[in-house]
């Protein structure tokens, strides 16, 4: 079974790499395939899917941190970059359906 990237997600991870590329930070080497992957609309693996939903259940705290919202001190940051690499808020909402129907299968 395999899983396409919605066009939020792509753009989103295309935006993370611009932001990695421009600031040289954010994002570990995982984030920065996981985003080649997305950003080139490959099918994700059912495994990808569910390790993309653990790391946006992780890291959602980060988006309370300064600089994770346009507008504050140090936008984008670290937080906020690598939350992009890994599709953004679409790719959250996009893994986290996708777990909750395979729980229920």
């Amino acid at each position: 079974m395999s899983f396409k990237p919605t066009a939020g997600m792509i753009e989103e991870a295309k935006r993370g790499l611009a932001w990695r590329r421009e600031h040289g930070r954010g994002g570990t080497e995982v984030g920065i395939a996981r985003a080649r992957d997305i950003s080139n609309g490959k099918n994700l693996s059912e495994d990808t899917v569910k390790r993309m939903y653990s790391y946006f259940s992780r890291h959602e705290v980060d988006k309370q941190a300064e600089g994770f919202s346009q507008g504050e001190d140090g936008y984008p940051s670290n937080g906020r970059i690598a939350w992009a690499l890994w599709g953004g808020d679409a790719g959250y909402s996009w893994s986290k359906q996708i777990v909750e129907r395979l729980k229920k299968e």
